[in-house]
C-alpha cells in the first residue's frame, strides 16, 4: 500500500537510493495518511482475495455428472483458497438461468459459473440469450471431459458400429433415439450422427438421460448417444450394447470400447467437457488465483482417482488455462452452432 501511495498524485515518486533514512520516510507517510483520513481505505484495500466464501453456480440439479464433478473439485479448492467453496444449483432453460446470474454478478471472483459444453456452447444456438457466452464470461480453467458412447438396445441386429449404421439406414424413420430433451447434448449428438451418415430416425425426448436409458434397457427405444458415466454400467452388465466412444482416444474408464474413428465413423467427436468462468472484467490476479486453485486440485491424486471413477478425463496441465478454455469454447461454437441451426432446432 505504501508503495502505491508513494507513486500516487498526492505524493511524488521517490527512490530508496535517494533517501537518507527509509524508515523515516515510512513513518512520515503513515502520519500523512492518518492526517488525511485515509486509514479506513488502507484497511479495506489491504485485504487479499479471497476474504469470504466463493459460490460456484451450476446449471443443473444435484446428483448429475456436473454436480458430482463440481463438488469433488470445490472440496479440494477450499484448502488452497482458505475459504469455503459453495456449490449452488440453479436449474432452468438448459442452464441459461444460472449463467445469467453469474453474468450479472459483481466481477470480484466470488460468484463463478461452472458447466459443460451443452450449457456454455449449445444454448447460444438454441435460445435468444440476453448475454454473450464469450464476451460476458471470463474463462478461468478448462477442467475435464466426459466422452459419449453410442449405445443400442440388446435386440438390435448389429455387432459393431458399421452394422448399427447399416441397420438404421435400412429403416429410415422407423427407429427411435432417446434424448434428455430438445436441444440437449443427446439430441444434438443424434442430429450430427444423421448428418454424417445420411440416416433418419425419430427422436424421443425424456426428462433427463436416466429415464431414456431405462427405456433403452427395456427395449422401448432403439438407440442413444450419452455420456459414458451415465451408460457404462449398463453396457458392462449386458443390458444395452455399446459400440464406440465419441473421442479421438479410448476412454480411460472403458479401454475395451473402440473410438468412433476405429469403428468406422471418423470425425464424430463429441466430448461433454467442463469449464469454470467468472463474470467479465474480473481482475486478472483474481483469475490467476482461481486458476491456480483448480490446477492444484486437478493434480491431487485423490481427485484424479475420483474423476476416473465417474468417467471424467482431466486435461493435460498446459490445457488447464483460461486461454485454452476460451479457444475450446470458440472452436466448439463454430462447430456446433451450424449443426443446430441447419437442423432447425430451436427452444423458446
Amino acid at each position: 500500500m505504501l508503495n502505491r501511495m508513494v507513486q500516487s498524485k498526492a505524493y511524488p515518486a521517490y527512490h530508496a537510493s535517494s533517501l537518507p533514512n527509509r524508515n523515516a520516510v515510512k513513518n512520515l507517510l503513515r502520519a500523512a495518511i492518518l492526517a488525511t483520513g485515509l486509514a479506513p481505505i488502507q484497511s479495506a484495500t489491504a485485504q487479499t482475495y479471497p476474504s469470504r466464501p466463493i459460490t460456484i453456480v451450476l446449471p443443473f440439479a444435484a446428483g448429475g455428472p456436473t454436480d458430482t464433478l463440481a463438488r469433488i473439485l470445490a472440496e479440494r479448492m477450499r484448502p488452497t483458497l482458505r475459504q469455503p467453496v459453495i456449490i449452488e444449483n440453479v436449474t432452468g432453460a438448459a442452464g441459461t438461468i444460472s449463467i445469467g446470474r453469474v453474468v450479472r454478478a459483481a466481477p470480484d471472483g466470488y460468484t463463478l459459473s461452472m458447466g459443460p459444453w451443452n450449457s456454455h456452447v449449445l444454448t447460444g444456438a438454441l435460445y435468444t440469450l440476453p448475454f454473450d457466452l464469450q464476451k460476458d464470461l471470463q474463462p478461468v480453467a478448462l477442467i475435464a471431459n466426459n466422452p459419449s458412447v453410442i449405445v443400442s438396445k440388446t435386440a438390435a441386429p448389429a455387432a459393431n458400429l458399421k452394422e448399427l449404421i447399416a441397420w438404421i439406414r435400412a429403416n429410415p424413420d422407423k427407429l427411435s433415439a432417446g434424448t434428455s430433451g430438445v436441444g440437449a447434448a443427446t439430441h444434438v449428438a443424434g442430429v450430427l450422427l444423421q448428418q454424417l451418415t445420411g440416416t433418419r430416425f425419430q427422436f424421443v425426448p425424456y426428462r433427463g438421460a436416466g429415464p431414456a436409458a431405462q427405456d433403452l434397457v427395456a427395449g422401448q427405444i432403439d438407440l442413444m448417444i450419452d455420456q459414458i458415466s451415465n451408460v457404462l454400467s449398463q453396457v458392462r452388465a449386458g443390458r444395452i450394447r455399446g459400440y464406440a466412444v465419441t473421442s479421438k482416444t479410448r476412454a480411460l474408464v472403458a479401454p475395451e470400447l473402440p473410438t468412433v474413428d476405429e469403428a468406422g465413423l471418423p470425425d464424430f467427436h463429441i466430448s461433454v467437457w467442463h469449464g469454470l468462468w467468472a463474470p467479465k472484467n474480473t481482475p486478472k490476479d483474481v483469475v490467476v488465483k482461481l486458476n491456480s486453485a483448480v490446477v492444484e486440485a486437478l493434480a491431487d491424486a485423490n481427485v484424479r482417482a475420483r474423476f476416473v471413477d465417474i468417467g471424467q478425463e482431466i486435461y493435460p496441465l498446459d490445457q488447464q488455462t483460461p486461454s485454452a478454455l476460451a479457444a475450446l469454447q470458440k472452436a466448439e461454437i463454430e462447430k456446433w452452432w451450424p449443426v443446430i441451426k441447419s437442423a432447425g432446432i430451436k427452444v423458446e
